[in-house]
């Protein structure tokens, strides 16, 4: 099973750069898509279908052109799972399930904390994430989390961990939180292939970061322990330039 995670940063803007073509050559039997910025309503469905994925879902945000997860997959799953029940986590549309016989895959945008009160949202959202993926995993042990959690784990996961360390994004508190979510059952899949740095996620458009690759690593596909001998690969996909992320590539052999 290929899984592909890609923050999109506008699925309507993504689509008009090429995006459905791209993922027919790609071809991933699921792509978890992050920062729709649409409502289904908004967007060419038949064309999706086109590209090879009839069973799509899509959690919004209540707020317009905000936020936003959507899941495409070639084969329809068992069941889908809309947010985690908990409406200060919901209401901006950042989780999404799709459940499999042999694995259930997650579509999550962990909040940015560009400001103190988002910050504060932010740090409220990893804990409460925690204790939901805490039960799930009891639950459903074969998880894969893919998503854009805004954070990077070590210096190796960012172009200038020394004048970012006090930045939303690689602060210690976040920093503490990704390692102790993976200790918690995870594996980070790209690292347990690839070691080396300089391999980003995401790139600011200003200054010319991306060309430079001045980047952060800040998405993940987390595979839950019990599936480790089962990963295939892992790759970062920075080739794919639809948006300010590029996306990332886990292989499941079952």
């Amino acid at each position: 099973m290929k899984i592909i995670s890609y923050n999109v940063n506008g699925i309507r803007a993504a689509i008009r750069k090429g995006f459905l073509d791209w993922i027919q050559s790609a071809d991933p039997d699921v792509i978890c898509i992050q920062e729709t910025k649409a409502n289904k309503e908004q967007v060419d469905l038949e064309a999706i279908e086109a590209a090879g994925y009839p069973y799509h879902y899509w959690f919004s945000a209540q707020k317009k052109g905000y936020s936003g997860v959507a899941i495409f997959c070639k084969r329809k799953p068992n069941h889908v799972e809309y947010g985690v029940g908990i409406e200060s986590m919901d209401f901006e549309g950042r989780t999404i399930r799709v459940d499999y016989d042999e694995v259930s895959v997650v579509s999550l945008y962990l909040p940015s904390g560009t400001n103190i009160a988002r910050l504060e949202h932010k740090l409220e959202f990893m804990v409460l994430f925690q204790e939901y993926v805490n039960a799930l995993k009891q639950e459903i042990p074969n998880l894969v989390i893919c998503g854009d959690y805004n954070i990077c784990h070590k210096a190796i996961d960012i172009h200038d961990p020394i004048r970012n360390a006090n930045v939303s994004g690689f602060l210690p508190v976040e920093r503490e939180w990704i390692g102790n979510f993976i200790d918690s059952g995870f594996i980070d899949s790209f690292r347990f292939f690839n070691k080396e740095p300089d391999n980003y996620t995401w790139w600011s458009y200003r200054a010319n970061a991306r060309n430079n690759n001045k980047g952060w690593r800040i998405d993940y596909n987390m595979v839950s322990q019990p599936l480790q001998d089962n990963l295939k690969r892992a790759v970062i996909l920075p080739e794919a330039k639809h948006s300010d992320h590029c996306p990332l590539l886990v292989e499941l052999e079952f």
